[in-house]
Formats: structure tokens, sequence, C-alpha cells
């Protein structure tokens, strides 16, 4: 099989790992390639995902029979690899062509996952000392790998990551019978562990090495198993908490094989997806907890709503709140007020009292925050504490020719593609 045919089955099988983001890196030193936040060359997907255009398996041969996984022992697919070489060698052909900037290598588990780690890594290594490769490398950890092999690969790579995949032990169990929670979490705690240590012997030895410097990250399923988003805020937010994840992906399920343990789904849940993405950004940069987006009673977010908008309607005793007065943390949980346009409001209220025009000029979506501030004593919204004409009001923003939308289409265009993966509510 020749090489371009191998590139072309390896990428396509590929293509389902949506943890594929670059930045939060810069190797410093000498070398080619660049690893800083603009590094790596890379594209949007229709559904919001940011995908490397150097994204490659090593092989798609792989020993599990996981039900989600196109790449599945038992799917009668093409099968591929490539050696250590190959990939070092093509990874730098293709930077010097100017066609990517950086390097997002996964594989399936071939043999064992002592062999298909120890291949990746030799793989990175050739990348970086015979080619002298400087740019973003995101490597993919495979998990039941021993320790030793683990360690190595942030030494390597920018940035690492071990995909949990599905939420709990019981779904794990269910769909991917050769995985476990703790192969997965176990590694997971290792990479923590190292990152911290090494970030600590830096901070005195400025000459020790930096160790997978953009940190770590993991990929959901959603959709495939019946957990709750409560549920996966919930793990999102431990990982976060205790692993010191940098991003935690979500993926809608796209049924890409016929298996009897898979639901049936007539469409992927983008929707869905777009919403945890939307929550995964009030856990990190709105100082929001879990509890506090969903409880027992009301598990799933709503589809309807972004997350904030739907937290601010359940306590409309804290609005309207003035803006020339509240604190930064206080603006952060206003529909439509982002962390860029908080900070603009702080700074511009220091020359001088704002008013309800002016917010829009900062940056405010006053379509949605009018309901939820005052300026200067001035209030816009609706003259009732009525939580439910407030929606009213905000739907015929959304869907004003009452347009039927049955898949989320329509609301990923209003709020924007790029909010799918980033974005400020």
């Amino acid at each position: 099989m020749d090489l371009q045919r191998k590139l072309e089955i390896l990428a396509d099988s590929a293509k389902y790992d949506a943890s594929c983001a670059s930045s939060g890196s810069d190797r410093g030193g000498r070398g080619a390639g660049a690893a800083h936040i603009s590094g790596v060359c890379h594209s949007w997907t229709a559904d919001g995902r940011c995908v490397s255009l150097l994204k490659v398996l090593m092989t798609n041969e792989c020993v599990y029979d996981c039900a989600y996984c196109v790449n599945r022992r038992s799917n009668d697919v093409p099968r591929a690899s490539l050696t250590p070489d190959e990939i070092a060698s093509l990874a730098f052909e293709f930077y010097k062509r100017n066609y990517i900037e950086g390097l997002f290598l996964s594989s399936g588990i071939a043999g064992s996952p002592d062999r298909t780690m120890e291949l990746l890594l030799e793989a990175v290594r050739k990348l970086r000392r015979e080619f002298r490769f400087n740019g973003y490398v995101h490597l993919k950890v495979i998990p039941g790998a021993d320790r030793t092999l683990i360690d190595q690969a942030g030494l390597w790579a920018d940035r690492v990551s071990v995909n949990i995949e599905l939420p709990t032990d019981k779904s794990l169990r269910l769909l991917a019978p050769g995985k476990t929670k703790e192969t997965v979490l176990g590694p997971m705690d290792r990479l923590a562990g190292r990152i911290a240590a090494y970030r600590d012997e830096r901070r005195s030895i400025k000459s020790a090495p930096a160790y997978a410097p953009a940190g770590q990250s993991t990929q959901l399923i959603i959709g495939a198993t019946p957990e709750t988003d409560l549920e996966i805020m919930k793990l999102s937010e431990a990982l976060y908490g205790k692993m010191r994840l940098k991003r935690v992906y979500y993926s809608a399920f796209v049924p890409v094989s016929r298996d009897s343990r898979l639901p049936a789904l007539a469409e992927p849940p983008l929707l869905r997806e777009h919403r945890l993405y939307q929550a995964d950004w009030l856990l990190r940069f709105y100082g929001f907890t879990a509890d506090e987006l969903l409880d027992e009673k009301h598990p799933e977010l709503d589809l309807a709503f972004d997350p904030k908008t739907v937290w601010a309607l359940n306590n409309l005793e804290r609005f309207p709140l003035e803006v020339n007065t509240a604190d930064y943390e206080a603006l952060l949980r206003v529909p439509g007020i982002g962390v860029t346009s908080a900070r603009r409001i702080l700074r511009a209220r220091r020359a001088g009292t704002l008013k309800l025009d002016d917010l829009k000029k900062l940056g405010v979506v006053m379509k949605r925050a009018v309901y939820f501030v005052t300026a200067a004593g001035k209030y816009a919204g609706i003259k009732k504490e009525s939580g439910e004409a407030i929606k009213v009001k905000l739907l015929e923003h959304k869907n004003p020719n009452g347009q039927l939308d049955l898949f989320g289409r329509l609301e990923l265009a209003k709020e924007g593609l790029a909010a799918t993966v980033t974005g400020q509510l």
C-alpha cells in the first residue's frame, strides 16, 4: 500500500477525535516550527470542532472491540499503519511545504498498549531529535501502558491526552469491555502529577525541561449511553479540579457502525453537545459550579436556552443588576455579558456613568442582557418579574420567523458555530 493511501485511511480514521486544539504552549529555543498560540493551522468543522491539519492515527488496527468506534476490531474497514520513520518524515515534509504547523498523533491499540505507546514515542522523538521540529505536538497516551512510557510522553509532546470516552465505568463495561475506568484515570492522574512536579521544578530551576507545557485534555462521547448532563458536568468539574485538565471535549455520538448496544439516533445530538460546551465554559471561566447549573430535579440542560440564561431565569431575585456598581463576578452572571465585555464595563465606568446605550458598544449582547440589567437606574426590559414572559421575548429574538427547528441547526446558526467550542455567554 502506498503512502498516500495510508494517509487517506488513517486521517479518515482520526476524524472522530474532537480533542484536537493547539494553545497554551511555547517551547522556546531554536529549531523549526513554532508551538505558540497561533502555531498550529486548524479548521472548523460544521459542528464547531477544531481539527488540526495533520491529524492522523499511527494505525487503525485495534485489539479492542468498542461498540462506538469506527476502528473496532470487528469492523470491516480498510486497515493501515505508519512506521515511526514515516510519521516523523511526513510531519516535517508537510511542515516545510507550509501545509501544517503541528501534529496530532493518536493510534489504535496494535498488539499491546505498551508496544503501541513505544512506537508513538519513537515517532515523536524522531521528529524532535532528527528533524529538530520545535512545533506543536499533541500526543495521545494509551490507557494501560506502562508508567515509564507514560512519563516520557510529556517530555516530547506539548499536550497529552487520555480519552475517557464514556462517563461511567458501567458504560465502559457495556460498550468498551476491554477498558476500565482505572486504566483511563490512572494514566491521567499520573500525568497530572508529573505536570505539577515539573512546573514546581521550573519555578526554581529555569533550565529544567518543560513537561507537557500545554497540559492535558480528554474527550467524552455524548449520547451513546444514558448518563445525564448533570453526571457529565460533575465528572468534568472533578477532572478540572483534581486532574487540572486544560479542556474536556464533548463529542456528539455519531453512529458509525451497527451494534445492538448502541442507541438508534435520527441525528447526532449536536445541540446537546453545544449546550455542554457552554456549561463547561461557565465552569472554567465564569465561576459557576455544576450544582448551580443542574440538580437532581433538572438533570438535563435546556436545549432552548443557554445554561447561563436558564440560571438567571431561575434566580430572578438577583436581577436586575446595576452595571455601574456590580462587581466583576456578578457581571459575569448576566446573560449577554462575557469575560471581555465585563472587563470593558469595569474600565469604562471609571471614566463616567454608563447608560444602556453604552453597553452594546462595549460588546454586551443586549437582546439577552436587557432583561437583567439597569444602567444609571434605567431598565428597558419587561416591567414585571416574570421568567415565562422573558422566555417568550428571548424566543422571539431567536426565531423571529416562527420557523420550526427539529434538530438544533437553527439554534447553532443563531448562536454562532464557533461558540460550540469557545465563546462568551
